[in-house]
């Protein structure tokens, strides 16, 4: 079979790799969601898997249920046996490849919390060097069970034992891979903030970003605050200059000039204004700005710039509503010009 017409599906063995032992020493592939029955026993309909999901785990998030449900069906109907399956393992660091030998089998006794199965004869246990950084990033996917698109001539080159490893000049994926990385991470940060700190909690958290940066800050009490929802000054009692008045905007919508020029109006010549938001700033908005040397405008992705160039200093309550953590990711090689 040509590379391009195979099959190639990724799967993790739990978020600790769990399912190490079923996957390596019984030659079985499976996926969680031990509350749902046996797979067989459903219509091969997407809608009766979305049901089954919600039935068996009532307090999940809605959105969360088709895209469960999706990998279950997937899992029990669009696999098909000689399929290659991709298993990154985090204990021994290798990259194993196999192709699948049967169909969906039901077994809630050999390993807890991982019922749903199939058999599988790995072909190849590869190291993680020989693939290019694209391809390690795409079966770094946060789904338990994914379908491989954009790599799989690699896989397929793998389980013949045809691997190579790319150098890091010809390996092309390393900064598409950078950059997808960190307009992941901006995504997440501005959707989590619009998600969970609606109106004055995100006031709340933009003071404790502020403290982060060195300021004091007294924030507003929830309700009418006559456009001013913080007060930021460098000094303990809050009496040197200077002293920022800010607004934030929970919106991700556009900030118009009104909303700008009634918070400049609340500023005196001592003072600066400072007006953040989710969203972004109309021209006019901005041109407004640009002529105020004491008025700052900061949108959602200068906003995320500023989190994570403080994201250490913050407190453990919102380190948890956005969970980070600091990677590396190679840089491509500048090709000398001098010569």
């Amino acid at each position: 079979m040509p590379a391009s017409e195979q099959r190639v599906w990724g799967i993790h063995g739990g978020r600790t790799g769990d399912a190490d032992t079923l996957f390596l020493t019984r030659n079985r592939i499976a996926i969680g969601w031990s509350k749902v029955d046996d797979l067989s026993k459903l219509p091969e309909d997407r809608e009766a898997f979305r049901k089954a999901v919600a039935d068996a785990y009532p307090d999940k998030k809605p959105g969360s249920i088709p895209n469960n449900a999706g990998q279950l069906f997937r899992f029990a109907h669009q696999m098909q046996v000689g399929d290659l399956i991709v298993y990154p393992s985090q204990r021994d660091r290798l990259v194993h490849i196999g192709r699948v030998e049967g169909p969906y089998q039901y077994d809630a006794t050999s390993e807890p919390g991982y019922p749903h199965q199939r058999a599988v004869t790995w072909l190849r246990a590869v190291p993680r060097t020989a693939f290019s950084q694209g391809a390690l990033y795409e079966i770094g996917s946060a789904m338990s069970l994914f379908r491989v698109q954009n790599h799989v001539d690699e896989f397929v080159k793998g389980a013949a034992g045809q691997a190579t490893a790319p150098s890091v000049v010809e390996d092309e994926s390393v900064a598409p891979v950078a950059e997808e990385i960190e307009e992941t991470t901006r995504d997440f940060v501005i959707k989590t903030l619009a998600r969970e700190l609606k109106g004055h909690p995100l006031a709340e958290f933009v003071a404790h970003l502020l403290n982060a940066m060195g300021y004091r800050t007294r924030v507003s009490p929830e309700g009418p605050d006559g456009g001013i929802d913080i007060l930021a000054h460098r000094d303990e009692l809050g009496f040197e200059p200077p002293i920022v008045k800010v607004q934030v905007k929970s919106g991700e919508g556009t900030v118009g000039d009104p909303i700008v020029s009634a918070l400049y109006g609340k500023v005196t010549a001592a003072e600066f204004g400072l007006l953040i938001t989710l969203g972004s700033f109309s021209s006019q908005a901005r041109s407004f700005a640009r002529a105020k040397s004491n008025l700052r405008l900061i949108d959602g992705p200068e906003l995320v710039d500023l989190i994570l160039q403080h994201y250490e200093n913050f407190d453990s309550r919102y380190k948890g509503l956005l969970p980070l953590k600091r990677v590396y990711v190679p840089q491509p090689l500048e090709e000398d010009e001098s010569g």
